[in-house]
């Protein structure tokens, strides 16, 4: 049976600042999918990772459906209206776009999506992360599917040995790049080590199935301003071919920095967190929740937390700890993205300005102070 899952995620509103929506706020949206989506979809869940609220449906109609992707703007939609009428801070703030116009992707949600044969034992995990950007998956997926240190799978299982396709998007261009490895290793971490601009889009077994489906819109390309960062969402599948459920989950067990947190405008690790974490008013450190599903005939069973389990506390102190050391280094780079990267960049060139016109000015005297000197010698 072919089945497709969609994760679809949104900043509409959330409590005091970019923390977490509302109660009221997810059961507008919850029961917009209930009762609209009877039609539509077989299954779904909806939950949160910081201020994003993530619909995750199982449906027959393929990736990039209208309808599906209807579904989920008119709930998202709906949804702002509690937002606005709570006063939620951002409310509707990742709906770019003043009506719907087919397809969600280049309108603010995310979107992740994989339309599969489903198996006999269908698994997958989702990763839903919030104040960060879509970059910010390429270590822990590089760590999935190409590090044998990080994955012994990588060794033993023949299909992952065989290797696999990324397709890697260049986020300023829209354009896509297919590397295959093992051919292709060394151009697809060449790609990996600039995560502002190229990200894994998917990941595609040796025999062409589908296992990785990742969220790449930049929400500044869209917007031409800051409206907050782009949280990515992905899709990972598990298990017999692929992966197996653990060695995805702890390619992300070595907290690494990311950008993002306040402002969007910092490098801070990313915090493994349990389902439905608000985000932290520590600086709004990033983080990423693991939902791990099991799905027979499009039904879902789960999510479990992924990262739930106490031996998760050790890395969520790690993060803690490296948010420390980085935050004590102020503003000063690395602690804060280059200027290109700053999300705030309209707010950094007005300094900028300023202070180019105290050189200019600077200049001007010296060169004033040259030509009097001049004047006196002869």
């Amino acid at each position: 049976m072919r089945i497709t899952v969609s994760a679809i995620k949104a900043d509409i509103g959330a409590i005091g600042g970019h923390t977490r929506p509302s109660d009221e706020l997810l059961g507008v949206v919850k029961n917009f999918i209930e009762k609209k989506g009877t039609e539509l979809i077989i299954d779904h869940y909806i939950g949160y990772s910081g201020d994003d609220i993530h619909i995750i449906m199982t449906h027959k109609f393929g990736t990039d459906n209208e309808k599906i992707h209807k579904l989920a703007w008119d709930a998202f939609s709906e949804g702002t209206k509690t937002a606005k009428n709570q006063g939620l801070y951002g409310a509707g703030q990742d709906l770019l776009k003043d009506s719907f116009s087919g397809n969600v992707r280049g309108m603010g949600p995310g979107v992740a999506e994989i339309e599969m044969e489903e198996r006999p034992s269908e698994v997958f995990c989702i990763f839903a992360a919030d104040k960060t950007e879509p970059g910010a998956f390429n270590f822990p997926f590089w760590r999935m599917f190409i590090d044998a240190g990080s994955n012994t799978g990588l060794l033993i299982n023949e299909k992952l040995a065989a290797g696999v396709t990324f397709k890697i998007m260049d986020v300023m261009t829209g354009n896509i790049a297919d590397l295959k490895m093992w051919e292709d290793k060394p151009e697809l971490e060449a790609a990996l080590m600039f995560p502002g601009r190229y990200v894994v889009h998917s990941v595609y077994s040796s025999e062409g199935d589908q296992i990785l489906s990742a969220s790449t819109d930049r929400l500044h390309n869209i917007a031409g301003t800051y409206v907050g960062k782009d949280d990515p969402i992905a899709i990972v599948r598990t298990q017999k071919d692929f992966p197996a459920t653990e060695e995805v989950g702890s390619a992300f067990n070595n907290p690494h920095y990311v950008s993002g947190n306040t402002r969007g405008s910092h490098h801070l690790p990313l915090m493994p967190v349990k389902l439905n974490s608000s985000a932290s008013l520590n600086y709004s450190i990033p983080i990423v929740e693991c939902l791990v599903f099991s799905m027979h005939e499009g039904r879902l069973t789960g999510p479990l937390d992924g990262f739930g389990t106490v031996d998760w506390d050790l890395q969520r102190t790690w993060a803690a700890e490296r948010a420390m050391i980085m935050r004590n280094q102020g503003f000063i780079h690395p602690a804060t993205l280059v200027p290109d990267e700053l999300e705030y960049n309209k707010g950094y060139e007005a300094r900028m300005d300023k202070l180019n016109q105290k050189f200019t000015s600077n200049t001007n005297n010296k060169e004033t102070e040259k030509s009097l000197e001049g004047n006196k010698k002869n």
